[in-house]
C-alpha cells in the first residue's frame, strides 16, 4: 500500500527511480540535483536497488553512458543541472534522434555568469529544442508521479524518446513534503518491464547512429519531429492510466479560476502555487483573473492551451528565462505561435521574473497582471519586460 510521508523532494524522486527497478544510473554530481544520484548511489551500494551506478568524469560522459546503456537495452536514467546539462548539450540531441529512452530529471538552475546556483528555467530553455518529451513538475508529488511517469510513456514502443522532468532547483528539489510514495507492487502494475524495439547484441548485429549523408538527414530529422509530436497520444494515455490506478491526474495543460477570466497569468513549475494564491486574492478585489499552468512543455500541446485560454483577452506569459537580443521569451515566443492568426486571440504580453532565485511573490504577480493589463490598452514597443530590475 502506499504511504504518505514527509520526504526531501529530492528523495522522493531517487525513490520513484528505484521502484523502476532501473539497470543503469549515470551521473555527474552538480548542485542543486546531487541529492537525487547521491541517495540512488546509496541504494545500490547497500543492495537496495539491484543496478550499475557509474560515477562519470562529467556530465558528458554521463550522457554518453547512458547512450551506451540504453541502446544496449537496459532501463536507464540520469540527472543533471545547470552547466552541467549544458556540458551534456552535444550529446543531447543524439539519443532523441536515435529513439533511445532514457529518463532524466533536471533540477533546474541558472546558468553563469555571474555563478548562481539558484533557481530559474535558463538552462532548460537553451535545451529546448533537443527533441525529448518534456514536463514540468509543480509539487513534490508531481515530481515523483512525473518520474514514472516518464519511463512508461518514454519505453513505449509506439514513443521509444528520452523523457526530462524539471523540478525547480531548491525550492522544490531541496525542500520536504508530504508525499504519497507508491509500493513496488503498485509500480510495477503502471510501469512493465523495458523491452526495447532495437538493441545492440552481437547474435543479431544492428547499426545504430551511422552517418547522416544528404540524401537520408532531412528525412531522419522529419520522422524525429513526427514522433515526438505522435508521443501526446500516448503521454496522455499514460496519465490516464496513472489516474486510474492511483486517482490523481494530469493533464497537460491546467487552469486555475479561468472560466471568466479577462487575464490570465501562464505559469510552470512550483511558481504555479504561488501564483494560485495571488489569483484568489485579486479575486477578492474584484479583478476577473485566472491561471493556466504549463506541464507539459514537449511536444508542445498548442490544442489543449486554446482552448484553455477559453475567451481571455489579455495573456501574461511568465519566463523564468531572460533571452538576450530576442523579442520575448521561450515560453511567449510559443504563444505567439500558438495564437498566430487565430481569430478572437488574446493579446500576448511576456514577462520575465525569478531569475537566479530571485522570489516571486503574490505581490510580484499582482504587479504583473497591473502591467499586462496597461500595456493591453496601448500599443507597447517592447514585447517582454523584466520585473523588479533594481536601476539604483
Amino acid at each position: 500500500m502506499a504511504k504518505r510521508v514527509g520526504i526531501e523532494v529530492s528523495i522522493a524522486v531517487a525513490e520513484a527511480v528505484k521502484l523502476a527497478d532501473v539497470d543503469l544510473v549515470a551521473a555527474y554530481p552538480i548542485t542543486p540535483q546531487t541529492h537525487i544520484v547521491e541517495h540512488l548511489s546509496e541504494d545500490v551500494a547497500n543492495g537496495k536497488l539491484d543496478a550499475e551506478f557509474v560515477p562519470v568524469e562529467s556530465e558528458h560522459s554521463a550522457m554518453s553512458c547512458c547512450c551506451g546503456s540504453s541502446a544496449a537495452g537496459a532501463r536507464t536514467f540520469t540527472a543533471s543541472s545547470s552547466q552541467g546539462l549544458s556540458l551534456m548539450s552535444e550529446i543531447l540531441y543524439i539519443p532523441s534522434t536515435m529513439r533511445l529512452p532514457i529518463v532524466m530529471v533536471v533540477a533546474n538552475r541558472a546558468l553563469s555568469a555571474p555563478i548562481s546556483i539558484w533557481n530559474d528555467h535558463q538552462d532548460i530553455m537553451v535545451q529546448r529544442d533537443i527533441g525529448w518529451i518534456q514536463t514540468f513538475a509543480e509539487n513534490g508529488q508531481e515530481a515523483f508521479d512525473l518520474t514514472l511517469h516518464a519511463f512508461r510513456v518514454a519505453e513505449d514502443r509506439r514513443v521509444s524518446l528520452p523523457m526530462i522532468v524539471n523540478i525547480d532547483g531548491f525550492t522544490l528539489s531541496h525542500v520536504i513534503e508530504p508525499i504519497e510514495i507508491l509500493d513496488q507492487e503498485e509500480v510495477n502494475r503502471y510501469l512493465p518491464p523495458f523491452k526495447p524495439r532495437y538493441r545492440l547484441d552481437p547474435k543479431k548485429p544492428i547499426t545504430m547512429g551511422p552517418v547522416g549523408i544528404p540524401e537520408v538527414y532531412t528525412e531522419a530529422k522529419v520522422a524525429h519531429d513526427q514522433a515526438l509530436k505522435a508521443s501526446k497520444k500516448v503521454i496522455l494515455k499514460a496519465w490516464d492510466e496513472f489516474a486510474e490506478l492511483f486517482g490523481r491526474r494530469y493533464q497537460p495543460v491546467e487552469t486555475y479560476r479561468s472560466e471568466d477570466a479577462e487575464t490570465l497569468l501562464v505559469t510552470m513549475g512550483s511558481i504555479s502555487e504561488t501564483a494560485m494564491t495571488a489569483v484568489d486574492a485579486m479575486r477578492e478585489k474584484g479583478q476577473k483573473v485566472g491561471l493556466v499552468r504549463i506541464r507539459l512543455w514537449r511536444p508542445f500541446p498548442a490544442q489543449e492551451f486554446r482552448k484553455a485560454a477559453g475567451k481571455a483577452k489579455v495573456l501574461a506569459v511568465i519566463d523564468r528565462c531572460l533571452p538576450p537580443g530576442a523579442p520575448c521569451g521561450p515560453v511567449g515566443e510559443d504563444l505567439r505561435a500558438v495564437f498566430y492568426k487565430v481569430p478572437g486571440a488574446p493579446k500576448i504580453f511576456s514577462f520575465v521574473a525569478g531569475l537566479g532565485g530571485r522570489d516571486v511573490t503574490v505581490e510580484t504577480f499582482e504587479e504583473i497582471v497591473e502591467k499586462a493589463q496597461a500595456k493591453a490598452r496601448k500599443r507597447p514597443r517592447e514585447l517582454y519586460e523584466v520585473i523588479g530590475v533594481r536601476e539604483k
